[in-house]
């Protein structure tokens, strides 16, 4: 276990664009020396004092060399993709992820993009900003659409993704899981491998993604998983932007062989101007926000903490332990 100075001679950096993270660890009364960036260029330059970095998204592995005190990271994030575990190991610098701070968030989130979907609340907010009443359909197959009854398959059936089935199962859908350990799971009908994947999504109304990104999950959602779809089917992105093929999902969207798709992250964030997903009416757009949430600050302050005594007491094992 690496070591940690106590309180007095501990310095904690904060690092996030937009989360008040320090503002809620001072709230806890709490007496370690701190400090907040909320630019990368900000980081590089105050993180050499820190002990401990609570950081995510503002983290570049360059840093490494630079940061000699630094024997600790709380990832404000669940995903630590962006973190090069191996030189980490070798500095003796310890990482814990933020898994479980915002899976109730994003299971949410992407219930809320598979309703919105079903009941074509895109289109209609899309009518408010015209003043457009639109009528009656007659055309059923373009109509809104019940849940019930309907498949989702989840791939990735960790906290977001059970929660998730959870909330599918409120709806009355049927739920099948995708993960690479089958074991039975509450509210999921079954579970197959994720060399079975274009096998059951051939059975999907919707297809959530809710895994890590990873070698085997990189690209995981190309032209042949989408060609299994049905021509009436969504998919749903809740999970990391590079776990889909981009190009092959917009051939597969513009040419009407999926039916939709509520997208949370992308290759490229932010999502630029020119990117033909922000005018295709069958997807909707949200900015890599289904993790937000107004208790988050709190939640990962609550594991930095449990964390830091951990460190304290000597034990080997962090809660949600990286490196």
């Amino acid at each position: 276990m690496a070591f940690l100075p106590g309180d007095e001679a501990l310095t904690i950096g904060f690092a996030h664009a937009a989360y008040q993270m320090r503002d809620e660890y001072l709230a806890r009364g709490l007496k370690a020396k701190s400090f907040e960036v909320r630019t990368f260029d900000d980081l590089r330059a105050r993180a050499p004092e820190a002990d401990v970095l609570v950081v995510s998204g503002l983290w570049r592995n360059e840093l490494l060399p630079s940061l000699p005190k630094l024997r600790f990271i709380q990832s404000i994030s669940a995903g630590t993709d962006q973190f090069d575990k191996a030189a980490l190991a070798a500095a003796g610098v310890r990482l814990a992820s933020a898994q479980g701070s915002n899976e109730r968030a994003v299971a949410e989130h992407a219930m809320a993009l598979i309703l919105s979907l079903s009941r074509q609340l895109h289109l209609g907010r899309d009518n408010q900003a015209a003043r457009q009443w639109r009528p009656m359909i007659g055309d059923r197959a373009r109509r809104e659409d019940e849940l019930g009854g309907k498949t989702l398959v989840i791939v990735g059936l960790g906290r977001i993704g059970l929660r998730l089935a959870k909330l599918a199962c409120a709806f009355d859908m049927r739920v099948i899981g995708v993960r690479r350990s089958p074991e039975p799971a509450d509210h999921v009908e079954a579970v197959v491998r994720p060399d079975q994947l274009a096998e059951v999504v051939a059975q999907a109304d919707v297809v959530a993604l809710t895994c890590p990104l990873t070698p085997e999950t990189e690209g995981l959602i190309d032209a042949e998983i989408l060609a299994a779809m049905k021509p009436s089917a969504v998919l749903i992105n809740v999970a990391r932007g590079r776990v889909v093929d981009e190009a092959a999902l917009l051939e597969a969207l513009k040419a009407g062989r999926i039916a939709g798709a509520g997208l949370d992250c992308f290759h490229e964030e932010p999502l630029p101007a020119a990117s033909l997903f922000w005018v295709l009416p069958q997807v909707i757009v949200t900015p890599h926000s289904a993790g937000e949430t107004r208790a988050y600050e709190g939640n990962v302050i609550d594991l930095l903490l449990d964390n830091l005594a951990r460190f304290r007491r000597g034990e080997p094992v962090l809660r949600n332990p990286i490196v």
